[in-house]
């Protein structure tokens, strides 16, 4: 069997590594704010080399389809957990809300990639969320009556178009001038994506690593919900546009419960308290640890 097959086969355990060496030998230093974009950035120019952009484009000239995946991602999942939730402990809920309303991450093309999913329309509903997200996250905020949050949106553009339109650009003139290198080695881009999650992982956790222990006790019970959270997620993606095939199915299921939690961090920090941010970087377990299982579960559907 090859390394790279290997590596694929055995990416939970990659991924698990992340979380165990980030809570073991974190940075020394504080890593630099933009190290988590070049390694998100690196992840989507891999997933770029293995598809077509006028693939993505013909995916998101369906609006109906955009739309509705933007509604019930963006408006009404955050909107019936944090009801949901809400019914016992509020301030858990407004916290729930924040990760909810996060838009598709940028590594989820990766990740469909990786559970031989649709990745064109992963990355087409990866567009669209981040896109909306400056006027869907306010705008949750101020339906439940919390003070609303200012998110600078043309930084949040500007993040964008380095994530996404750059390697995206990058990756058509490398497969147009040089598409004999690029089809011998496409077996080994899932792998390295596989490697630079791991960079992703440890990067996140070991960033936060004195907040997630600084509290033992309430870390169990925090966990555990989240974890419910993230599998009625994977559950609702995959059953929101039932008539699709598999490979959609996934699609929809990964971006869905896998969203920005990077973004969802920096929002906990700036403007919530402890509380919330220690329960966006726990989410860092659950995010990194169902993918293995889900990958299992979907064999035999």
């Amino acid at each position: 069997m090859k390394i790279s097959h290997l590596i694929e086969k055995y990416f939970w355990l990659i991924l698990i590594a992340g979380i165990l060496f980030g809570l073991w030998q974190p940075f020394a230093f504080e890593p630099p704010k933009y190290l988590t974009k070049i390694i998100l950035g690196l992840m989507l120019f891999f997933v770029f080399l293995k598809i077509d952009a006028i693939e993505i484009i013909d995916k998101m000239k369906d609006y109906k389809l955009m739309a509705y995946i933007a509604l019930v991602y963006m408006i009404i999942i955050p909107i019936v957990f944090f009801l949901l939730v809400s019914t016992f402990d509020r301030h858990l809920a407004i916290g729930i809300l924040l990760l909810a309303a996060m838009p598709a991450g940028v590594s989820t093309p990766a990740l469909t990639d990786l559970l031989k999913g649709n990745i064109s329309l992963a990355m087409s509903i990866v567009l669209v969320t981040q896109v909306i997200a400056p006027f869907t996250i306010p705008l949750l905020f101020w339906l439940i009556g919390t003070k609303g949050l200012e998110i600078n949106k043309l930084l949040l553009f500007r993040d964008i178009a380095i994530l996404v339109f750059l390697p995206l650009l990058l990756t058509q003139f490398i497969k147009k001038s040089f598409p004999v290198v690029v089809n011998r080695n496409q077996h080994l881009f899932t792998s390295a994506n596989i490697f630079l999650l791991f960079a992703l992982v440890f990067v996140a956790i070991s960033s936060q690593r004195n907040i997630i222990l600084a509290n033992p006790s309430s870390l169990v019970w925090k966990t555990a919900i989240l974890y419910i959270v993230f599998i009625l997620l994977h559950l609702i993606g995959y059953l929101i546009c039932y008539r699709e095939n598999k490979e959609d199915k996934i699609a929809f299921s990964v971006t869905a419960a896998y969203m920005n939690n990077g973004m969802a961090i920096v929002l906990a920090s700036a403007y919530f308290g402890p509380e919330i941010l220690i329960l966006m970087v726990l989410s860092e377990i659950p995010w990194n640890t169902l993918i293995a299982p889900f990958k299992r579960i979907i064999r035999h559907l």
